[in-house]
């Protein structure tokens, strides 16, 4: 059973962080903003001016007292001490900010918008340095590989994912999610198919760096590893029966928690499957390499395909929550020393079940 947080919020919360001192912010429409103590109590709550909604919310590393939080097209630090107005604030996107994401030196903070940038923001020189434009439709999610931070992911709602390199304007690596889910298919795709596009509305960056996961409209998780600069799919499966909202590794670790407009929660464990598609590839994999090895010799992309008996494989779920609400946000985080997930959903209330 989930624990309820209530009191903080009177709309849907859209987005949540914890700091690494166990703090939580909430953000939610309308311009509300909260923070929370570890017992679920509310301890400080501000509202933007313009109500507009609060898409994201980001504690600092460093200083775990500040808080980023991205509304509108605005973007404003906080010290979550005492929420009585912004430290700072910038306006560098030119459309509603969905995500934001510090790299681990915390010098850059990049903010992903409904125009499909990607803006870079110097924090030192408070500036823009980079406007990263690429994706057609709306940026849904950036995320900063940890330990190489120069080096970022996106993923948005014209079906692509790209890896960034910041010396670079342009992305290093691009894949169609719909293009490499239909060159993998034998005959006409299902009904199901044409109903729900890969459109991909989350990704989250493991803790080494290397393997990222990336959450779509068809109801697939796809886990991709960065191999300098290109990404190769490890792995794709299906656990949701609509689309996956979410997707969130926990921290040190290849668990990766999954959130769906199915009002699931789900945990996998990729670990053994993103080594094991490494070193011991199997028969039908190897025929597979064979038939990619020859359709790139014809000048074709092999980006990221999976087969569909690879798809499926023997991927299933640690856990399954029936969590019965649209998934809005999902976080792994330590609270009171233990695991906890927290949930925002389409209610005012925050969710916490704990992670035994």
């Amino acid at each position: 059973m989930a624990v309820k947080w209530t009191g903080g919020h009177s709309s849907p919360v859209l987005c949540l962080n914890a700091s690494k001192e166990g703090l939580v912010a909430s953000g939610a429409e309308g311009g509300d903003l909260v923070a929370w103590g570890e017992d679920g109590t509310p301890l400080g709550h501000m509202q933007f001016q313009g109500a507009d909604d609060v898409t994201s919310v980001l504690f600092s590393n460093t200083c775990p007292s500040k808080l980023y939080a991205s509304h509108g097209e605005t973007i404003s630090i906080m010290d979550v001490r005492s929420l009585k107005g912004s430290l700072d604030h910038f306006h560098v996107n030119e459309e509603e900010i969905n995500c934001l994401s510090l790299n681990e030196t915390e010098n850059l903070l990049a903010s992903a918008d409904d125009s499909g940038a990607i803006k870079i923001l110097d924090l030192e020189n408070k500036k823009a340095i980079r406007s990263l434009k690429r994706h057609s439709n709306i940026c849904s999610s950036v995320a900063f590989r940890p330990q190489r931070p120069q080096s970022l992911v996106s993923c948005g709602l014209d079906m692509q994912v790209m890896l960034w390199n910041l010396q670079k304007a342009r992305p290093l690596w691009i894949t169609n999610l719909q293009e490499d889910e239909s060159e993998d298919m034998e005959g006409p795709p299902s009904p199901g198919q044409l109903l729900n596009p890969a459109l991909a509305h989350s990704v989250s960056v493991a803790s080494c760096g290397n393997i990222f996961s990336c959450g779509a409209e068809d109801g697939k998780v796809r886990i991709f590893r960065v191999m300098g600069v290109k990404c190769e799919q490890k792995l794709g499966f299906k656990g949701h029966t609509l689309g996956v909202s979410q997707v969130s590794f926990l921290p040190e670790s290849y668990m990766l928690l999954t959130g769906g407009n199915d009002g699931k929660i789900m945990l996998w464990d990729v670990s053994s499957e993103v080594d094991k598609k490494q070193k011991s590839p199997t028969k039908h994999t190897h025929k597979r390499k064979t038939k990619r090895a020859a359709y790139a010799k014809q000048g074709g992309s092999t980006s990221a395909s999976v087969t569909d008996e690879e798809d499926h494989g023997d991927v299933l779920p640690k856990l399954t929550l029936k969590h019965g609400e649209k998934v809005n946000w999902l976080l792994g985080t330590k609270i009171k020393g233990y695991q906890n997930i927290l949930v925002a959903d389409q209610t005012s209330c925050i969710s916490l079940y704990p992670l035994n």
